[in-house]
């Protein structure tokens, strides 16, 4: 029954897919769109063919991945470790919450010119980009999850005697395993775009530099190709944390003080 379900869901989502290519490649040829702008998805997959053949372009794609990686390591455990202090107590959450809450929709690009300075124009500043972006939603996350804990089990660690330190450990994180999944998955999204905007701003490598070099030479086919690639990557990163998710939660079911 189960694999029946699945079945469909794969049915309904190739469907879903096929009437999007096919709808792209009306408009292509309906004449309302500029050819050079809206290819036909036979010119997108010719260009992506020739892209993933480039050995420049791995190299491009491995830069960006090394940075979205060490934005997500350094924004994502600043963010679990803020979101822990400001979840933590009643004080701390009405003193900083609110300005988490400000922050977090704040234009992160504005801060580029100030993280160049800092950190330079290399991959550091990329970095620190996405590190940034990747920060509040994982922080907000992880600030509402502690703030759902169960009242009763923590009672019953205060019965038991124990420290604040192991109540973290045995009470909180094993509640937090969705909360900072989540966190990070919305922290990815948005690590991937902070340093693909870095890169289009300023750099001379990575997808974002080779997107932008692509439009500049009017090579739409391959500035789409270099885009499809960037969905992946961040689908795949997404998918990867989605296959964590279920086991967390089953454990964090499974886990008592």
């Amino acid at each position: 029954m189960a694999a029946a379900g699945l079945s469909r869901i794969a049915a309904v989502r190739l469907a879903a897919a096929v009437l999007l290519l096919a709808a792209w490649e009306a408009a292509s040829w309906s004449g309302l769109f500029y050819r050079g702008v809206l290819p036909s998805v036979v010119q997108i997959g010719a260009a992506l063919g020739g892209l993933l053949s480039d050995p420049a372009f791995w190299r491009h794609l491995g830069t960006t991945a090394m940075e979205v990686a060490g934005a997500l390591a350094i924004g994502g455990s600043l963010g679990i470790a803020a979101g822990v202090l400001v979840g933590g107590g009643r004080l701390a959450r009405r003193a900083y919450e609110p300005a988490l809450h400000d922050l977090a929709p704040t234009p992160k690009i504005v801060f580029l010119p100030i993280l160049i300075a800092l950190f330079g124009v290399g991959p550091s500043s990329k970095v620190a980009m996405g590190a940034l972006s990747c920060f509040f939603p994982v922080a907000l996350s992880v600030a509402s999850g502690m703030a759902l804990v169960d009242p009763v089990h923590l009672r019953v660690a205060r019965s038991f005697g124990l420290s604040r330190l192991r109540t973290l450990r045995s009470v909180h994180l094993p509640s937090l395993v969705r909360p900072m999944v989540t966190g990070l998955r919305l922290g990815l999204g948005v690590a991937v775009i902070g340093c693909l905007l870095s890169e289009i701003k300023l750099s001379n490598r990575g997808l974002g530099f080779l997107a932008i070099q692509f439009y500049g030479q009017f090579r739409i086919p391959e500035m789409y190709a270099v885009l499809i690639v960037v969905f992946a990557l961040a689908g795949f990163g997404n998918l990867l944390f989605a296959r964590i998710q279920p086991r967390g939660q089953a454990e964090s079911k499974g886990e008592t003080p």
